[in-house]
């Protein structure tokens, strides 16, 4: 299986590159791919500026075909994996958690698609994808339909609810994804404060993942 960092949005609400943005003094795609390579023999970024990420030693794979938000990103991974099934996580998810990953990992056999689903709804930028997925994601970036969770009817889905990923993160913060600067220092906060700003947080829904891609 392949790992891939989807890195191609244009982070038009944080007006910079989120993904090279630090977060606890680290960028938040080095930490991303860091927590990643030990999991998968084949790991990548799908971004358009391949310069920006060129110290980071991994393949940057370009848009296939460009400007088709999250759901090209997913397109280019799953296409150009050199195997049958690519998890693909998005460069804004500074919580990310190596246990879930490999637990989509290791349930994905036999699906084309394994993605979690929580009280917010999917998290398609943090999932594994089939190659049986490619036709489909043809045809619906061929209509201009990109809404990722309309491929989900179409394919053999493993959903993940919140029973199953709970014991590997108590409080979902594995989903939680920084679109602007403000979300960017509720995230830091969230870090440095321990359970009461992960209770507060889960009052407020804040920082919930929804599979931007900006």
């Amino acid at each position: 299986m392949t790992g891939a960092v989807l890195a191609g949005g244009g982070s038009t609400r944080m007006g910079v590159n989120k993904a090279l943005l630090a977060f606890g003094g680290v960028r938040i795609i080095e930490m991303l791919l860091r927590m990643i390579r030990p999991l998968f023999p084949e790991i990548v970024i799908v971004a358009n500026d391949p310069d920006a990420y060129a110290d980071l030693g991994v393949p940057i794979w370009p848009d296939r075909i460009p400007e088709k938000g999250p759901l090209g990103g997913i397109y280019t991974a799953v296409f150009r994996s050199a195997f049958p099934q690519t998890f693909c996580i998005a460069c804004d998810m500074p919580f990310a958690n190596p246990a879930v990953i490999a637990f989509l990992r290791d349930v994905s056999p036999g699906y084309d698609v394994v993605v979690p689903r929580t009280a917010d709804g999917y998290q398609p930028v943090y999932a594994v994808y089939s190659k049986t997925c490619l036709p489909h994601m043809e045809t619906m970036i061929c209509a201009d339909r990109l809404r990722i969770d309309r491929l989900f009817p179409v394919v053999h889905v493993r959903t993940v609810g919140e029973d199953e990923l709970r014991p590997l993160d108590p409080s979902l913060l594995c989903f939680v994804n920084v679109n602007t600067r403000e979300e960017l220092e509720a995230a830091a906060r969230l870090a440095a404060g321990g359970e009461d700003d992960i209770r507060q947080r889960q009052q407020q829904g804040l920082g919930a993942g929804r599979g931007r891609y900006e």
